[in-house]
């Protein structure tokens, strides 16, 4: 191995040293050793023979390896990651093989210049610690291709071991996958899930089955929902890890904001748009929910201990004991708003600590007071109004346990701080991008999305009311079946007051049974998942305690880690719930109690004199109806194995030499 490596000026100019740039983060060296250019020309060379490694999504800078292992960035002007890619053409995309000297792409200086940005181009070693021992500029003019500097590497041990290193079996596996699928140029983007990857293609024809199964580290292949999808296993992170690292992180379509894909789009009818925009935001809520669904499964089975405690063992509400533990158990769920937020932001490209601090400042302890005082000065709409922001009124709602505000702020924080960074002086920048970023968002959600979201939920309410007094069969079929709907969107917190107000008024509530029948429902569904998986541990054990956590009145875990990420089992699974809900209606069963699903039985026990005496009989009934309906439609129509993403049980034979 070469000691030196030289480094060609990526554009004609003037070279400088990086401590004349204007920016703290290259000027000092934050992102490693290197020079910059004052651009004379558009084109674009590489500095060095080797590889593209990513091309950034606005275009701005594209990522280059050298055999060595020295790892470059080119990076086109200050805060140009503003201008959405529009003055930046590149020829190559990341997996690209590239000559130095060879042409890569191209700026347009007069735009960034109208857009009165610095065009200075920034050449950065960014592993600079592990491979460089010195560099030598060639200050001045340059023309494009000219020798700009000169790397010593790093000549220990280590280094040409570093610098040389083959590769471990999960960046093989990686790089086999990517040719096999027809390299980068291929590819839309790339998500994973439990043991497989799953591709979009520009052209699903190009991969070939029977190669891509006989890559070392693939288990199987299958082509489904309009993606390739690669069976892995449970190494399957790995292996998206070091595709990112090949492709880019604009490729990314899990946990980062995926590639747009807006092609498809143009030929969509209205329906079609529609139909996608819901099963995106579905996507959306699923995604964010994801890293905290385990959490939310512990916390629901701690709550439910602690309903047996009191509804067995005798423990009192008021006492120290069962505070400490409702506090553990509930409080995942007082602070969802906060954790949804930074998931969330992690997942739709926004500042995650911002979107959290929204979070915490829509259930910050005095906000709440507001809403639980139930003081209105008056109904605008059928939303009461409680409080006044500068002498506008507005009604603060309820928004701890909530997930969709928080949503909806993570989309709206990644709209934003690009236009906020577009005028803010970089000077400002640290301290008044999430100053303006959290007022404009949290307000947008407080005086806006949580009121609008009060008003639907309030005229739901009214619409359920009346179901009710028409016919309780009825009533039970449709909330039965739509209620868990309502839950997702936070639509359902206005029939709660309203089941609060029918049993402090008359001691029980038709309407929580038939709520009850539904978690009941949700927990079914993810039991059948369970029993129909064989071959995926983890999803076994998520689906088994998301059915425990709905049995004890906790369905976010059933609902977020299962039954909506399957599609299919959420819908079979309300199926389910619309049919226990009939017969939860034609047996007229009432509930006296707030604790509902399997565990909150005693909360269907009438006082005695009051009530039907066979209504906890009617509850079983009502409940072992819904347990079978749903566990049965899930199983039979809802949920295939495949969809578990696990290898099957029996894989293809392969070459010997490639196990």
């Amino acid at each position: 191995m070469s000691s030196t490596i030289k480094i060609l000026a990526p554009v004609a100019g003037q070279v400088i040293n990086l401590s004349d740039v204007n920016d703290p983060v290259f000027s000092q060296k934050k992102l490693g050793e290197g020079f910059a250019v004052k651009p004379s020309s558009g084109k674009i060379v590489s500095p060095v023979t080797g590889k593209v490694v990513m091309v950034a999504e606005t275009k701005h800078a594209l990522g280059l390896q050298t055999a060595e292992g020295v790892e470059l960035m080119i990076h086109l002007g200050i805060d140009t990651v503003e201008l959405d890619g529009k003055p930046f053409d590149w020829q190559v995309a990341a997996g690209s093989e590239v000559k130095a000297g060879q042409q890569l792409g191209t700026m347009d200086l007069q735009a960034i210049k109208n857009a009165q940005k610095d065009d200075t181009v920034i050449l950065a070693v960014t592993n600079t610690a592990d491979v460089l021992a010195g560099i030598d500029l060639a200050l001045g003019t340059k023309a494009t291709g000219e020798i700009a500097a000169t790397i010593t590497l790093k000549q220990t041990k280590s280094a040409p071991a570093a610098a040389n290193k083959k590769e471990n079996k999960y960046q093989t596996t990686a790089r086999e996958i990517v040719k096999a699928v027809g390299g980068a140029d291929n590819v839309k983007n790339v998500m994973h899930c439990f043991t497989r990857l799953r591709f979009t293609l520009n052209d699903n024809s190009i991969p070939n089955d029977d190669e891509v199964n006989n890559i070392k580290g693939v288990i199987d292949v299958t082509r489904a929902n309009n993606q390739y999808q690669i069976v892995i296993g449970q190494t399957v992170e790995d292996v998206y890890d070091e595709l990112i690292k090949l492709l880019g992180p604009e490729y990314a379509g899990q946990g980062e904001a995926a590639r747009a894909t807006p092609a498809p789009e143009a030929n969509q009818s209205i329906g079609g748009k529609i139909k996608n925009g819901f099963f995106q935001l579905i996507g959306v809520i699923t995604g964010s929910m994801m890293p905290v669904i385990g959490l939310l499964a512990a916390s629901g089975m701690l709550k439910g201990i602690l309903n047996i405690l009191t509804n067995f063992c005798h423990m009192s509400t008021a006492s120290p004991t069962y505070t400490i533990i409702n506090a553990m158990g509930d409080a995942s769920f007082y602070f969802l708003p906060l954790i949804v937020g930074f998931t969330a932001a992690q997942r739709l490209g926004s500042n995650p600590v911002v979107v959290s601090i929204i979070g915490g400042f829509l259930i910050y302890p005095d906000l709440v007071k507001i809403y639980a005082s139930g003081k209105f000065s008056y109904f605008l709409a059928g939303v009461g109004i409680n409080a006044n922001f500068f002498g506008i009124p507005i009604h603060i709602p309820q928004y701890t346990y909530s997930i969709f505000p928080m949503i909806f702020a993570a989309w709206m924080a990644a709209k934003i701080e690009p236009w906020i960074k577009k005028w803010m002086p970089v000077t400002l920048r640290q301290i008044f991008t999430p100053l303006v970023e959290i007022f404009l968002v949290g307000m947008t959600v407080l005086i806006i999305v949580g009121p609008v979201i009060s008003f639907i939920s309030t005229g739901i309410a009214k619409v359920l009311q009346w179901l009710l007094t028409v016919n309780t069969a009825l009533s039970g079929l449709i909330i039965g079946g739509l209620y868990q709907i309502l839950v997702i969107f936070g639509l359902h917190w206005a029939v709660v007051p309203i089941i609060a107000n029918d049993i402090a008024a008359t001691g029980h509530s038709i309407l929580n049974g038939i709520v009850s029948v539904t978690m009941i429902a949700q927990g079914a569904g993810a039991l059948a998942v369970w029993f129909k998986t064989k071959h995926n541990p983890d999803l076994k054990g998520l689906s088994l305690s998301a059915a425990i956590s709905a049995a004890v009145g906790i369905t976010e875990p059933a609902m977020y880690g299962v039954n909506l990420k399957y599609g299919r089992v959420f819908m079979t699974s309300s199926l389910g719930a619309a049919i226990g809900g009939l017969v939860n209606g034609l047996l007229k069963v009432d509930m006296y109690g707030f604790t509902g699903s399997l565990i909150g039985f005693p909360s269907f026990v009438p006082k005695a004199g009051q009530g039907n005496p066979n209504n906890l009989l009617n509850f079983w009934i009502a409940s072992i109806v819904t347990i079978v309906a749903a566990f049965a439609l899930t199983y039979f129509f809802g949920y295939k194995e495949n969809d578990a993403d696990s290898p099957k049980t029996a894989p293809k034979k392969k070459n010997l030499a490639n196990v």
